[in-house]
């Protein structure tokens, strides 16, 4: 019995003296645990702490000559339409909010959104400062649907009035896969009329200088050689295809000036093939041409080419007669 007795008193002796160490035991393994864990710093990738925006493009700076000069900018806008956002439409608008006359190519013809889009264009610009109108084409009479397409005018009535609404050329429907777009200007201070001519041709292996060399016809048809034909040529103005015209009286605007955007920038080149520009006859007194590069770095290259794979180009001119 007593051996009982005394046998429990041990364990009990010994559990008592055991749980202190252990309790200081788990404490210090608690402490161990805390001091040992390190929270490793928060990472953030560069590409998206510098995400870029339209708004970040760089401002474009275009130098005119003459204060009285017409201002005409011309600008491929790939697939314009429901792919462009609010962001690219105001930073489109920038770009061309001080120039007198747009042409556009590529507008989108499926669908309503092309016609959407260059409205809210010209409700940016109308937000700018001056008044803007605008008209934009029908469909393009072309051998699919997939190929037709819009064009758009965008003009600043303080400096230009449409003379009666532009229209599609007919006479080139069946030869053009997208006919021609002509509108008819006139200044507000000399009251001379000129027509611009909006011009998107067949991509260059379908052979665009078949349609190109019919527009040796436009003065006579118009009867005037204040005529200008802006837009994406797909060819550049050393084709053979130019000659006969050149001999007509045609001129270039642009020399050899790259007119499209790569896909990947190399060698801090992003600049691809001369193939926009804008043709004038001997009405015409061109001050100045230039290309508008909006992208100016390679960094925006991948954002620029979200607003177009083209660059606007533009002719700084007034009217001989």
């Amino acid at each position: 019995m007593l051996k009982n007795i005394f046998s429990l008193i041990l364990i009990l002796i010994t559990l008592l003296s055991c749980q202190p160490q252990a309790q200081g035991l788990s404490d210090e393994i608690v402490e161990t645990e805390f001091s040992e864990v390190v929270t490793p710093p928060i990472v953030v990738d560069s590409v998206f702490q510098d995400s870029l925006q339209p708004k970040d493009l760089l401002p474009v700076r275009v130098e005119f000559e003459n204060a009285n000069s017409i201002k005409l900018v011309s600008w491929n806008i790939r697939h314009l339409g429901r792919s462009k956002s609010a962001e690219e439409i105001l930073a489109i608008a920038k770009i061309l909010r001080n120039f007198d006359i747009v042409a556009i190519q590529e507008v989108v013809a499926k669908d309503p959104a092309g016609a959407q889009a260059v409205a809210k264009i010209a409700d940016e610009l109308n937000r700018m400062g001056s008044k803007w109108d605008y008209q934009i084409s029908d469909p393009t009479k072309s051998p699919s649907s997939n190929i037709s397409e819009r064009y758009a005018f965008l003009w600043k009535t303080s400096k230009v009035s449409l003379q009666h609404r532009a229209y599609l050329d007919k006479e080139l429907e069946e030869i053009c896969y997208r006919e021609p777009f002509i509108a008819k200007f006139k200044t507000k201070k000399g009251s001379e009329d000129f027509y611009v001519i909006n011009y998107h041709s067949r991509k260059y292996y379908d052979k665009p200088e078949e349609e190109i060399i019919h527009f040796i016809d436009y003065p006579k048809r118009l009867e005037t050689e204040n005529i200008l034909i802006a837009g994406d040529f797909n060819l550049d103005e050393n084709h053979a295809v130019w000659k006969p015209l050149y001999h007509k009286g045609f001129t270039n605007s642009l020399h050899q000036q790259p007119t499209t955007l790569k896909m990947k920038c190399k060698d801090g080149n992003y600049l691809n093939h001369a193939i926009d520009n804008i043709y004038f006859l001997p009405g015409i007194q061109r001050h100045n041409a230039e290309t508008i590069d909006f992208v100016q770095k390679c960094k925006y290259l991948e954002l620029a080419r979200g607003i177009s794979d083209h660059l606007p180009i533009f002719i700084e001119f007034n009217l001989k007669n």
